[in-house]
């Protein structure tokens, strides 16, 4: 699997343990000594109170970072842009994989999470229409995918859809205890058919992942799917999450903790923030400048 494909949100569920990160860049570096930011995806386990599996996930180097924000920015160059798009509608295509009757979401789940992803995006002016939902009985599939592997790569060459605008999300029961994954924008064109983002079936809103229930792990690896990353990229210094207005953190948030500061600079941690990995209940809202972010990556790679 290329170090630029993927980006991961690790979870676990059940019992609150304490966080055990493995930092995707060192914190307290420079950006020239630090690994700057993650590929493609972000996955999420199920145990414990930690979204914070990311030791599985691979990373971009700095200098492999500082050539992603070059391409965007040299492809955005002549486009106009604004801190945030107006009334742009993208088409979702969800693939629920079963197992028999494990794994069969009823509708009325999926509309929630289509619900939760409009009302989280809504400041931004991204809003998400559903186009068709899709079931297939696979239980190799179903059972214990996880990213980077043969059964997600033959799940998706089946079943994708759509162009570089469309959102293709993905159920099953994954494996090393895994809430999601989702790759980046700028990899579309290398591996259209690898495009979208994977959850966790229990994760939708209402179904049984304690604390991570809501259906803020699909706003989460949709975010990613956007083009952000980790609130808690880079650490206390160097670029960070390449937007100005989320404060530096030195370590990822587990849970919901009040007045938690982990940097020495202006703001404390943005533990509301879709792109930490606090609980669902503790999730509530993206920053202007991730809009902004999230606006010039759909201009620069998806519209």
């Amino acid at each position: 699997m290329s170090s630029s494909e993927r980006v991961r949100r690790a979870v676990k569920l059940g019992a609150v343990s304490a966080l055990s990160l493995v930092a995707l860049v060192v914190p307290g570096t420079t950006a020239g000594s630090a690994v700057a930011a993650p590929s493609g995806d972000c996955f999420t386990p199920t145990q414990s109170a930690d979204r914070s599996k990311d030791g599985h996930a691979d990373s971009l180097s700095p200098a492999e970072a500082a050539r992603v924000e070059a391409d965007m920015q040299s492809k955005l160059s002549g486009k106009p842009t604004t801190s945030a798009l107006n009334a742009v509608s993208i088409p979702v295509y969800f693939h629920v994989i079963t197992s028999g009757s494990a794994g069969n979401l009823p509708s009325a789940t999926i509309s929630k999470q289509i619900s939760v992803l409009n009302s989280a995006y809504a400041s931004s002016g991204f809003s998400f229409t559903l186009v068709s939902t899709d079931y297939t009985n696979n239980s190799t599939w179903y059972n214990g995918i996880t990213d980077g592997t043969s059964a997600e790569r033959n799940m998706k060459n089946a079943l994708h859809k759509g162009g570089a605008n469309a959102l293709n999300i993905y159920t099953a029961n994954l494996g090393d205890d895994l809430l999601g994954w989702a790759t980046f924008p700028w990899n579309y064109k290398s591996k259209p058919k690898m495009d979208g983002v994977v959850i966790l079936d229990e994760s939708l809103p209402g179904r049984s992942a304690t604390n991570y229930n809501e259906g803020d792990t699909a706003t989460h690896e949709v975010g990613h799917w956007m083009g952000l990353y980790h609130t808690f990229q880079g650490g206390c210094s160097g670029s960070g999450d390449y937007v100005s207005d989320t404060p530096a953190e030195a370590t990822a948030t587990s849970g919901c903790p009040t007045n938690k500061d982990t940097c020495t600079s202006t703001g404390k941690d943005p533990v509301h923030n879709f792109m930490d990995y606090s609980y669902d209940s503790c999730m509530y809202e993206f920053t202007p400048g991730q809009a902004t972010r999230m606006n010039s990556s759909w201009s620069a790679y998806r519209a």
